[in-house]
């Protein structure tokens, strides 16, 4: 069976799980990081329990499979049987490299203080932050090992296309795929990284753990 890294991996690449239904359940790679991946017709459960729970638990839902692991009902049983929280469902997204130069300057800065960087270093490993005129990028290794990005635009400079120019920035600063988790809601920012060229391939929970938050996942990557 593929671990968490590499159903990532793939999905990065274009191939994703077959769509036929079903739910593939596979271990954390991590003790910080569980939760549900939703791709077309197919969901990976990634968590460190009896997969048979899973599916008796599925299995005892009156909905439709196909987006069974998302229904309220089951992340509500999965979030009693793990002790854990969720923010939001957000849509995954994924962009490849781009070469060359961003297309604005950027200065890497390490101001721990910042709360982009204080958010990100609560959910990912190896984070780096840059900075524009109005605007800080981000980027770490969150779940599966995956290469993820998240900008923040100050208020008095929205709606002048800055957040596409960070997040297609953000593209010239890495050799793999970039993932990115948008709140379906936050349609402003859908449309940017939209506008960039990132694609939509699913949608995810992420299950939170304050005791698990601060073990980070060095080393899971596939």
């Amino acid at each position: 069976m593929a671990t968490l890294g590499e159903i990532l991996d793939a999905a990065g690449r274009g191939v994703f799980p077959p769509a036929d239904g079903g739910t593939t359940v596979v271990p954390q790679l991590c003790r910080r990081d569980a939760g549900v991946l939703s791709f077309t017709a197919h969901s990976v459960v990634f968590v460190d329990e009896d997969p048979r729970w899973v599916y008796d638990t599925l299995d005892s839902l009156d909905c439709d499979r196909l987006a069974a692991t998302m229904n309220p009902r089951f992340l509500s049983a999965l979030l009693d049987r793990t002790g854990r929280t969720v923010e939001t469902i957000d849509a995954m997204l994924v962009a490849d490299p781009l070469p060359g130069e961003p297309p604005l300057a950027l200065t890497e800065i390490e101001d721990a203080d910042h709360p982009r960087i204080t958010y990100a270093r609560g959910r990912r490993d190896g984070v780096r932050a840059w900075t524009a005129e109005g605007g800080v990028v981000v980027t770490g290794r969150g779940i599966g090992g995956r290469l993820e990005v998240s900008v923040e635009v100050d208020e008095a400079v929205r709606h002048r296309g800055l957040g596409r120019s960070l997040v297609t920035a953000a593209r010239h600063l890495v050799t793999e795929p970039l993932w990115a988790q948008v709140t379906p809601g936050n349609a402003r920012s859908m449309r940017a990284f939209q506008a960039a060229g990132y694609r939509a391939v699913g949608a995810e929970a992420l299950l939170l753990s304050a005791r698990a938050r601060s073990a980070g996942c060095s080393g899971s990557r596939s």
